[in-house]
């Protein structure tokens, strides 16, 4: 298995050696200055566990109840495109290393491998987490419809609509090491035909016209009623998105900066999930990605409001160094460093947190 990673933040090292300078600025790249990108992690950082002790944790647990379905614990995968860019085993890597973690993993329509491939793969182990389709706006409500009906034919279990993302952020790392994502890589999972034509405009549009063809609240509403799958909404910052796509009926929201990628000086998920859990009340289920490194954190997200966790690039640096063997390494490392630190916050279960076990700097 070569070099062994003892924290997450091991795996950087092993697959930066391994990949080509292009694709490790897109891979480990954010957007601008990568601001948003580093305050991420600081951020979690910043905050201080208020540990509880002398309490009874003999029948201390890991699980959650979400969507309808038991998780062994709160950590997933965040959807990445092509991990063939990475490794050979590409998402079927992923997968696998999910499932034997008993860990959630969010498949990105721009996969390079197809859903019902992986679905095949893992859907009748019985101890592996859920499986969720993600998906960009596709120009129209039909075409993204068609997508997430793919979706639900491949036997995914959710469809997680990235909003924060209607055109490209600006990525000067990649930019610089001249990197193009390679659409043979991308399109496992693409819908037929192009987008609807762009229509005429009186004054030079913003990004090209690209906007056009970017959601609404009224599309998104629309496609959260007639998906035939529950749809939770990527990307949430501001409380007031929040809690209108809880009004919408949204099976959950995910508060997510795009790790950075999208809007430079955006804010930290850390500092954004607390308003985000005050504006939608205590049950509407919340995930957060964004910097999460050490199982501390785990337990600093479910403090602060979060229901679940998910990690992108670990995950998928761990896929470059080691294949699916990686993954799974890092999603143990993560599992037990969590378990370690809920026990040692006196705490019984992830439910049971909140924010009194959490301080600011």
């Amino acid at each position: 298995m070569g070099a062994t990673a003892i924290q997450l933040g091991d795996f950087e090292a092993l697959a930066r050696e391994g990949l080509p300078p292009e694709v490790w600025a897109y891979l480990a790249g954010g957007a601008g200055d990568e601001t948003t990108m580093h305050a991420n992690g600081e951020a979690w950082q910043r905050l201080h566990l208020v540990p509880r002790v002398l309490r009874n944790l003999t029948t201390a647990h890991t699980q959650i109840e979400l969507l309808g379905r038991r998780w062994a614990h709160p950590i997933g995968i965040a959807p990445v495109a092509a991990h063939a860019l990475f490794h050979p085993e590409a998402e079927c890597g992923t997968v696998l290393a999910a499932a034997a973690q008993g860990a959630a993993c969010v498949l990105s329509s721009q996969g390079s491998t197809p859903w019902a491939e992986l679905s095949a793969l893992v859907r009748d182990d019985p101890g592996r987490g859920p499986l969720w389709a993600q998906a960009y706006w596709q120009g129209s409500l039909a075409r993204t419809l068609a997508l997430v009906e793919h979706a639900a034919q491949a036997r995914m279990e959710a469809v997680v609509l990235t909003v924060d993302a209607p055109v490209h952020g600006a990525r000067d790392r990649e930019r610089r090491a001249g990197f193009v994502l390679p659409a043979a890589l991308s399109k496992a999972n693409a819908v037929p035909g192009s987008h609807p034509p762009l229509p005429a405009f009186e004054h030079p549009p913003l990004c090209g016209g690209l906007l056009a063809h970017a959601p609404t609240w009224g599309a998104v509403g629309e496609l959260i009623r007639e998906s035939p799958l529950p749809v939770v909404l990527k990307g949430l910052l501001h409380p007031e998105d929040a809690r209108r796509a809880h009004d919408l009926g949204a099976a959950a929201g995910w508060v997510s900066n795009h790790g950075g990628r999208t809007l430079d000086t955006a804010w930290p998920t850390a500092h954004a999930l607390p308003a985000v859990r005050a504006a939608v009340g205590p049950d509407w289920p919340l995930l957060v990605d964004g910097g999460i490194r050490r199982g501390t954190d785990v337990v600093k997200a479910l403090a602060l409001g979060a229901n679940a966790v998910f990690i992108g690039r670990p995950a998928v640096m761990a896929l470059a160094a080691q294949g699916a063997r990686g993954v799974a390494h890092a999603l143990r490392l993560l599992r037990d460093e969590f378990e370690i630190a809920l026990a040692l916050c006196g705490a019984s279960h992830p439910g049971e947190l909140h924010t009194d076990w959490v301080r600011q700097t």
